[in-house]
């Protein structure tokens, strides 16, 4: 399991996170968490709207709310709204932050999503 530290990190006490997305893809889906060559951890996604107008960037931040049982309007892309790597930072206290992230890092390994290299 990759702890939290490994995955998300604190600027500015909102937490930030690395994802990379595939859009067009045959289902919404997180897929596995993967080392980057910079040493980054990153969770691979896929969604299946197109990259036009923005409607994978919408489905991807509708993904991870879910996910992570936070509201949507708290996740931002402040980096790579253009690119498929893209850094998601969480607008949204701390505290409620934290366990939902925690939470969700413990389901995800119950279901066995793993971790590439």
């Amino acid at each position: 399991m990759v702890a939290p530290s490994n995955l998300f990190y604190i600027v500015n006490d909102k937490f930030r996170v690395i994802v990379r997305l595939t859009p067009k893809a045959s289902q919404n889906s997180i897929v596995s968490l993967a080392h980057e060559t910079d040493g980054s951890v990153v969770i691979k996604t896929s969604v299946t709207a197109t990259p036009e107008a923005g409607k994978a960037n919408t489905a991807l931040l509708k993904l991870l709310a879910t996910e992570w049982k936070l509201p949507k309007s708290s996740l931002n892309i402040i980096k790579g709204a253009t690119t498929r790597r893209k850094i998601i930072e969480i607008a949204k206290d701390r505290q409620i932050v934290e366990p939902a992230l925690t939470s969700w890092i413990k389901r995800r390994a119950n279901k066995n999503v793993y971790l590439e290299r």
